[in-house]
């Protein structure tokens, strides 16, 4: 697996009880991943060399992140390396203006979009679709970064033009009036199988996944399966193979748009871990490794993540002792630790909370008690304080 972050770590746990050895190529050391494999090259995902040796003897390649220049990948592929998802579609979660230009061919709704080659195309962009707009760099950004939305023309003039000095290729969007943001899970295998997992709802915090709610609560029934068969399309026709991600909005007119891709395991599928009888993790591997693709049933009428993001000052209670108050309050709590250190914002784990048998996921009440029991636990965890004001020695 190309990287070393949480995403390789928690697919080297699924390969461990499939009977697999997860190699994987590392930046560095301490990175989660590199924390828990016996089999790490260490190296950058931008050298091909390194990428040459962590791909020797494998039976495939995968990916933690979809980072690594196509221009290496094709060369692994050149030489006989089973790279999964190939490089011809892994290009579509890579470069964002090729990923709309394929999605507008096929005929699926998106938003009003534009390449930008100076702060001209901007500006005629936002008189044409109202501002403010959503200016994108076309490669690399992710949790917000490499996104701005700027309000009015010399926003975006002096955005624009800073970001394209700096050789930072741009497109521009139209900023949608959202209900919410879905995201609908697929794996496929080389053969051609495919198994979707229920669209869930996602919660997002300075552009950041915050929480994600599996089923998306009160959705359309014909919309999720319009959306899941959409996903399990896509997938089929720019030939994915392993987990994927594509995130939708929902518009305010009940509309369902995509917005990005994403061909790995994705942080909107953690719930799947413990809420579903086969999690994107195993089928990830089962996908790439051309193992017959597992079920992906929910165990519950709704489970709710949370990611931990790291609190703006790292609490002096250990993060040890936080997990012991944790489990001794709510022992139904499923928490995931990545073994990063502790800053502001940053993903350090996340917690999954199965709802009981009895509920639906058309009740709102019960969702608002699964939420809120999952928040309150991810937020103990990275802020050692209740939310509810519990004190664990009274």
């Amino acid at each position: 697996m190309i990287g070393g972050g949480q995403l390789a770590r928690m697919t080297h746990q699924a390969a461990v009880a499939l009977g697999q050895c997860l190699r994987v190529l590392s930046a560095g050391s301490d990175e989660p991943a590199a924390q828990v494999s016996a089999d790490v090259v260490l190296g950058h995902h931008d050298d091909l060399n390194a990428l040459r040796t962590v791909a020797t003897g494998s039976n495939v390649v995968t990916f933690d992140h979809e980072q690594v220049p196509t221009e290496h990948l094709e060369a692994l592929v050149a030489e006989g390396v089973n790279v999964q998802p190939p490089p011809s579609a892994l290009v579509f979660a890579q470069d964002k203006l090729r990923m709309r230009r394929k999605l507008a061919e096929l005929g699926v709704a998106i938003p009003a979009f534009a390449e930008v080659t100076w702060a001209g195309d901007v500006t005629k962009f936002g008189e044409e679709h109202g501002w403010p707009v959503v200016v994108k760099a076309i490669r690399g950004g992710y949790d917000g970064r490499g996104v701005w939305m700027p309000a009015d023309a010399e926003e975006a003039e002096a955005t624009v033009q800073h970001q394209l000095d700096l050789g930072v290729p741009l497109m521009v969007e139209e900023k949608v009036e959202l209900r919410r943001e879905l995201s609908a899970m697929v794996g496929r295998s080389p053969f051609g199988q495919g198994a979707a997992w229920p669209v869930v709802e996602t919660v997002q915090r300075d552009g950041q996944c915050a929480v994600v709610i599996a089923p998306a609560p009160s959705l359309d029934e014909d919309t999720a399966i319009d959306a899941e068969r959409m996903a399990l399309g896509l997938a089929a026709e720019l030939g994915v193979v392993g987990s994927m991600a594509v995130e939708l909005f929902e518009t305010m007119d009940g509309r369902i748009l995509v917005n990005e891709l994403a061909m790995r395991p994705h942080n909107s599928g953690h719930w799947t871990m413990d809420g579903c009888r086969t999690s994107q993790f195993e089928q990830h591997l089962r996908a790439v490794l051309d193992y017959p693709l597992g079920d992906t049933s929910p165990l519950a009428p709704v489970t709710v993540m949370a990611n931990i993001l790291g609190a703006p000052e790292v609490p002096s209670m250990s993060m040890d002792e936080r997990l012991h108050h944790l489990f001794a309050r709510m022992p139904d709590a499923k928490v995931h630790l990545y073994g990063k250190g502790e800053r502001k914002d940053r993903k350090i784990g996340h917690v999954n909370i199965i709802g009981g048998a009895d509920g639906r996921s058309d009740n709102a009440a019960y969702v608002a008690e699964v939420r809120e029991k999952a928040e309150r636990a991810a937020h103990w965890m990275s802020h050692a304080e209740w939310t509810d004001g519990w004190d664990p020695h009274a």
